[in-house]
């Protein structure tokens, strides 16, 4: 493999996590609004953000493994693993907290399997 090549499966990864992270706003947004004008339980609220993190990392890798086309179930992984971490990351400093609890776990592991969906998906359907 090329330096090229290898460049642009890097570049597609990165694109493919912003598309991830740009969705996940909009659709955190989306929520927060209907949370704010409605009376839905709290309880509601983690397994939905779970939901729409794993929805959107299978969003972007469909798309990385639909351009790089091959390895889609590594690739989707490997960018659900790496949005995670950045998302744990980011919530871990703001919270001045690094532990990683249940709910940190089945986060993950969902986003891994979302990623893996969507590698799936992109090298099959098109």
């Amino acid at each position: 493999m090329d330096d090229l090549e290898q460049n642009n499966k890097v570049f597609l990864m990165l694109k493919g996590i912003l598309i991830s992270f740009f969705l996940t706003l909009i659709m955190i947004l989306v929520l927060s609004i209907i949370l704010s004008l409605s009376n839905i339980k709290e309880s509601v609220i983690m397994p939905t953000v779970i939901f729409i993190s794993s929805f959107c990392i299978l969003i972007g890798s469909f798309f990385v493994t639909k351009k790089i086309d091959k390895n889609g179930i590594i690739y989707g992984s490997l960018l659900g693993l790496i949005y995670m971490l950045i998302l744990y990351l980011i919530s871990s400093i703001m919270n001045n907290n690094f532990s990683i609890n249940l709910n940190s776990f089945i986060m993950i592991v969902f986003g891994i399997l979302g990623g893996s969906i969507g590698g799936v998906l992109g090298i099959n359907l098109k």
